[in-house]
This record gives C-alpha cells, structure tokens and sequence, in this order.
C-alpha cells in the first residue's frame, strides 16, 4: 500500500501541472487596444500571424487563456491567438447589420431616433438590456437593438 500511495502522488502532481498548462476556457469580450495587431496562429510570436488588425477598438471574444495569449474569436469568425498586451477590457461592438442601424434615445422601436450606424462602425457600448444596448460614438449616445451588433452576449445584460 505505501508503494501505491508513492506512486499515485507523482501521478497526481503531473496531472495537476499537465491542466495548468493547458488552456482555460473563459468567455468575455475585449477589444483592440492599439491601431495595430497581429492575431496568430498559436499562442508564441513565433506563430505564423493569420491576420493584422488596424481598428482601435474592434472587438473579440475571448474563448481561451495561456500565459500572456488569448485565444479569440472575431465577428467573422476568424479564430486566433494575440498578445494580452495589445487588448484592453474596454466594451465595444461591431456594428453588423446590413444598412443603417436606428440609434435611440432609450430602448424600443418607439423612442425618438437620435441617429443611423453603419455596417462596420466600433461604438463603445456602456449598458445592455435583454434586447437592446446603450452605445456611443462620434458625438451620438443612444440605444440599438442586440440583433444589429456583435461583441455582447445574446443574454447579457449590464449597466
């Protein structure tokens, strides 16, 4: 028996150090700190990069974490990895709807129209309720309904 219990706690410290390194499933959202970033293929510079973005404040979801990378997911899809240094935890959303998006002044088909988003525009979002969000950019505040966005949770709500 104690040749056993020898045995099975080197077996158990492995495995401990083994799901240390392997990465950690989160689920947030971020966005682009700077004007310029590289999303790679792996987590290490010296992955191959898949794509530079140059949208200060595009947003991703963040799926996995190891070390210093973030394992994302944008808009479209496109699934990598970038440095932690370059995202911050600032909220945005991609505007995604084809056209132009209403902007109101509070929640609801019915409130007064403050002004239009184009498909592709980054707002800062500040609040959510179940079917719409509060956004700002370019000098307009106001509400826009989930379903023209990406970069918040279908259930999300927030102040």
């Amino acid at each position: 028996m104690l040749r056993a219990l020898r045995f099975a706690v080197p077996l158990l410290l492995l495995g401990e150090s083994a799901a240390a390194a392997a990465p950690r499933p989160v689920q947030r959202y971020v966005s682009l700190r700077s004007d310029k970033a590289y999303l790679r293929q792996g987590p290490s510079y010296a992955h191959h990069v898949l794509w530079v973005y140059r949208h200060k404040g595009y947003p991703f979801a963040v799926t996995a974490s190891f070390d210093i990378w973030r394992r994302l997911r944008a808009a479209d899809g496109t699934v990598g990895w970038m440095s932690v240094q370059m995202l911050s935890d600032r909220r945005t959303v991609l505007i995604t709807a084809d056209g132009r998006s209403p902007i109101r002044a509070a929640p609801g088909p019915k409130a007064r129209l403050v002004g239009l988003a184009e498909k592709g525009a980054i707002a800062e979002v500040r609040a959510c309720r179940r079917a719409a969000c509060e956004i700002a950019g370019d000098g307009i505040k106001g509400w826009i309904d989930k379903s023209r966005i990406w970069g918040v949770g279908r259930d999300e709500v927030f102040k």
